[in-house]
């Protein structure tokens, strides 16, 4: 019996590889839902390869340009339109699988929907967890969902890891090492960070990704927000999670065990490997990526990564150590401050910056509720902005 898939930001990275492990393994999945922000006329493409029910975009005036290119293409796909047809595909009836893949905080609410459905969420979206771990890890076991690790270090864990040995009350694992590449500036000194531009931070020298994740590379945020991650999925402490910068980016992931052991997971840095763990899990499928050559591996480097050069891991690590609502308002100035850098408002060293400053002006609580979440997120991005304002002006 084929399963029903909606995939949360069909256009982007993610999206685009998961589609291409789904093509290669049909007829096991249906396409049920594709959604997308500002790529309508690779949306419409998308559409009329997969034959979805439903397409979402994010205002009418891409709805009405999607519903125009789809026009006399013999489809019964659906336009829907904002929060709510997001939430709708996440959670409709028919929809077994829903790849969480929107980049950002926009991400949470379609994938709070899905989880509170009961849905086996595969998520991409590291913000859901990042900004209500404990609620979406809560719901998850109201609601009997299922969530599998779409990011390459967590889902290398996931592999590595048997499901009864996630759990901070197990003493046999030691230790959870995610790798970082380092990003394009690894070798920068911190003089010369003031310096980059957008374009040079976008440059990931391994993965191709978008613009805000790319950044996030170059701050090492994105593994800081992967600690936060990693934190409610394997239900671990500050104390057993580490990271390593390994350029090469062929091992994503080791778990250190009480007896000396440790176990790694090595694979080409290709979305798909991971995308399709979480597809036919507990099963494997083809990807479509390619093999490891093990004479390759002869070249591989580790080294601890600069907290002070890149702070963001410091940042995050505060974040997982006080709990609260920290990480709410780390997520929320650092998407405001990369926006700013990306339109040459900040300098590139500003990113982390203006992240301390929020930071060390919130006054933190716990939220109870989703809406509690999103009214905090919206304070940081206001309290972001009133920095940027003052620094410009200065």
């Amino acid at each position: 019996m084929r399963k029903k898939l909606t995939i949360l930001g069909s256009t982007g990275s993610v999206g685009l590889s998961t589609i291409s492990v789904v093509n290669q393994n049909m007829p096991r999945f249906e396409v049920f839902a594709l959604t997308g922000n500002t790529q309508i006329d690779l949306l419409a493409d998308q559409c009329i390869a997969s034959k979805p029910s439903f397409a979402v975009v994010t205002s009418e005036k891409a709805a009405s340009k999607l519903r125009s290119l789809l026009a006399d293409k013999n489809l019964e796909t659906e336009v829907l339109v904002g929060d709510e047809g997001l939430n709708y595909v996440s959670s409709a009836p028919e929809v077994d699988i829903v790849m969480s893949a929107i980049v950002g905080a926009q991400g949470l609410l379609p994938t709070f929907s899905a989880v509170c459905a009961g849905k086996v969420v595969l998520l991409a979206n590291k913000e859901s967890l990042v900004m209500a771990g404990k609620i979406i890890i809560e719901m998850a076991e109201k609601y009997n969902s299922t969530l599998l690790p779409v990011d390459s270090e967590h889902n290398a864990i996931f592999q590595c890891l048997s499901l009864d040995e996630i759990s901070e009350e197990n003493q046999e694992v030691t230790k959870l090492t995610l790798t970082a590449s380092g990003g394009p500036f690894l070798e920068y000194s911190q003089e010369s960070l003031c310096s980059v531009t957008p374009e040079e931070a976008c440059a990931h020298p391994i993965w191709n990704m978008g613009k805000k994740i790319s950044i996030d590379s170059a701050t090492l945020m994105n593994k800081g927000l992967e600690l936060i991650e990693a934190r409610w999925f394997f239900d671990c402490s500050l104390e057993k999670l580490d990271v390593i910068i390994h350029p090469q980016s062929i091992i994503h992931s080791f778990v250190h065990y009480l007896d000396g052991s440790v176990i790694a997971q090595f694979g080409v840095p290709d979305m798909r490997i991971p995308i399709s763990y979480c597809l036919g899990w507990p099963k494997r499928i083809f990807s479509g990526a390619k093999n490891i050559a093990l004479k390759d591996l002869s070249n591989m480097q580790f080294f601890e990564p600069d907290r002070e050069k890149f702070k963001a891991l410091k940042l995050s690590e505060y974040c997982i150590e006080n709990e609260m609502d920290t990480s709410i308002y780390l997520n929320a100035s650092n998407e405001v401050a990369v926006d700013a850098f990306l339109s040459s408002q900040i300098t590139f060293p500003e990113i982390t910056d203006i992240v301390e400053e929020v930071l060390s002006r919130a006054n933190f609580d716990e939220p109870l509720s989703i809406d509690d979440v999103k009214a905090t997120d919206f304070r940081a991005r206001q309290m972001a902005l009133e920095i940027i304002r003052k620094w410009k002006s200065s």
